[in-house]
Parts: structure tokens; sequence; C-alpha cells
């Protein structure tokens, strides 16, 4: 079992000994290792069970120590950078070759951000090298939103988590680069589009399911929990699976159905609050997939503001 706490100095230890750390950050919960230590940034993939073409993302304190690892930053998304970081946003960017390959995937562009929650950044800032932190579960599987989440999944691999309680946004972050002149949307997130665009003008948004991703978190069937998670009208659903007498949760944006018992369903947001869904998302998702249910039903959100993002998550939680 991974040992859960606050302690800075021990985790920072750990990470300059070549291991991992559990760490903690407004978005979800990451599996952090020494981005510039290649046996480290091995590790990651292999304590996460992770294929090695889907890029990691760097975690670094603050928008001045980006320079270290990044030959340019283009003037639109240093601006992003300096109206958002701390937060939920991940910028791709040419990478120096203090970089290693296995982090980018031997792409040209690495993917950095700086992330909003004081404990990690006291450990950032203690640290000579940026951490590269992919969430902390295994590949694939549901995204971590509390350190239980993953000591559950990754307690016996990895020595320490740092406790930062629950995540504030529980979205992975929004992914932003550039092709050309063009701002693109590489991977919707905990930062809403419309914020972006009130800063830089309109974006394009890329198709986000990829096998073969020029950015993290781009793969087609992810974030899914092990029982089959089926998309569609609830109510339509649940009709169907009362007739056929099949053992079913419902995961809802906010209505609950008195003909399915309380134990059995979760609403996202009783009182219909996109940005209270994003941040139970994970950890509902993962309560029905313990329960003792053979199949989720759940549906799609709003699709405006954070309710895109979380689409995304369902959609591939659902695919194949």
């Amino acid at each position: 079992m991974a040992q859960i706490g606050i302690d800075i100095d021990l985790a920072k230890s750990i990470l300059e000994e070549g291991r991992l750390v559990g760490i903690p950050t407004e978005t979800v919960y990451g599996l952090a290792g020494n981005a510039l230590d290649a046996e480290a940034v091995a590790l990651i993939f292999e304590t996460k069970n992770r294929p090695s073409f889907d890029p990691l993302i760097l975690h670094t304190s603050s928008l001045e120590r980006v320079g270290d690892f990044v030959r340019d930053f283009p003037q639109e998304l240093k601006l992003l950078a300096e109206t958002f970081w701390p937060g939920p946003l991940t910028l791709l960017l040419p990478r120096k070759s203090i970089v290693p390959d296995l982090v980018t995937s031997g792409l040209d562009r690495v993917a950095v951000r700086v992330p909003k929650h004081d404990l990690t950044l006291a450990l950032l800032e203690s640290l000579e090298f940026p951490l590269a932190a992919p969430s902390a579960n295994p590949f694939g599987y549901i995204s971590p939103t509390q350190p239980s989440h993953v000591e559950a999944q990754l307690g016996g691999k990895i020595p320490y988590i740092l406790d930062g309680g629950a995540c504030a946004v529980g979205l992975e972050s929004t992914i932003v680069g550039m092709e050309e002149e063009e701002v693109v949307i590489y991977r919707l997130g905990g930062l809403e589009i419309a914020e972006i665009e009130k800063i830089i003008g309109v974006v394009k948004i890329k198709d986000h399911s990829s096998s073969n991703p020029s950015a993290p978190g781009q793969l087609d069937s992810h974030y899914a929990p092990k029982k089959p998670f089926i998309l569609g009208n609830l109510k339509e659903m649940i009709s169907e699976n009362l007739e056929k007498k099949t053992a079913f949760s419902v995961l809802s944006f906010s209505d609950f159905f008195l003909e399915v018992k309380p134990k059995n369903q979760l609403a996202l947001s009783p009182g219909g609050n996109l940005h209270e869904a994003a941040k139970n998302l994970f950890a509902a998702m993962r309560q029905l997939d313990e329960s003792s249910a053979d199949v989720i039903l759940a549906e799609l959100m709003p699709e405006s503001g954070l309710g895109r993002a979380i689409n995304d998550r369902l959609r591939r939680a659902a695919a194949k």
C-alpha cells in the first residue's frame, strides 16, 4: 500500500530518486515522475500499462520555467498561459532536446501546463525538473479525483500519494496548440472554449478520437468503467432493461427515476449545474462501476459549456 500524506519533502526525495508519486491537481490526480529522466518516464508507462504512443503532459510551477524545455512560445499561446495559468489549460509547444522522446512519443511538440493546486505547486517549485504526470490510474480506466482512488488502483506500485483532497474541477485539462497560424483545441477539458475565445477569438476544434494521437488523451476508448457503459435515452433504456430484468445502474445529468431504486442511480448535478456535473463525473462512474449492477446506463449532457467536455468523456467511456 502507498502511504498517503502531505509531506512535500518526502515526495521530493522519492521523485529525485527516480521513483513515482501520486499528486493532486485541480483536474484529476496525476502519476508523477521526473520528466527529464527517461527511466522515470518509462516507469510511468509501465506502472499505468500505458501505450508508448500516447504522449504525456509536463507539469511545472510557472510560465517563466517553461523556457527551460521549449524552443518557442507563440504569442497567442503565451497570452492564454498568462490568462489561465495556473489552471486547467495545457499547451502544445515545440520542445527542446532535453525532453526525452518517450515523453512526446517522438513528436516535436511537448504538452505543458501549470496546475492550480497549492500542494503540487509547492512541490514543483522545490524541484529542479518538471514532472511528467498522466492521470494516476491504469490506462484506459476512469480518472482518479481523490487520493483513495489512486490508492485503490496503484497503491501497490507507488510509495507515496500527496493528499490534496477532492479535485476541484474533476475533468482533465483543455489542450491547445497551433497549426500554421491557427489556434487549435486538441482535447476538450476543464477550461471552457468560450473562455479561451474571449482572449484570442475563434478557435478550431479537432476531432478528439484518434488511435494515433498528436496530443495526450485522444484515444477512441478511454476513461472507461470495466462494466458495459451505454449512452442513450434513459427513460427508454430503463424501460427496456426492467423488462429484461437486467441488473443495471443509472447515471443521469440531474433526473432521478422513481422506477429505479435510489441506491442504483446517481445524478451528477440535481440542480442542473454543469460545473458540479464535471466535478462529480469520474467519482460517480467509479461508484457505479463498483456496484452490483451488470451494466451502467447513462445520458449525454447539454452540449454547451463544460457539457461538451463531459460528453467527450462519456462517449469515449462508451466506445467499444
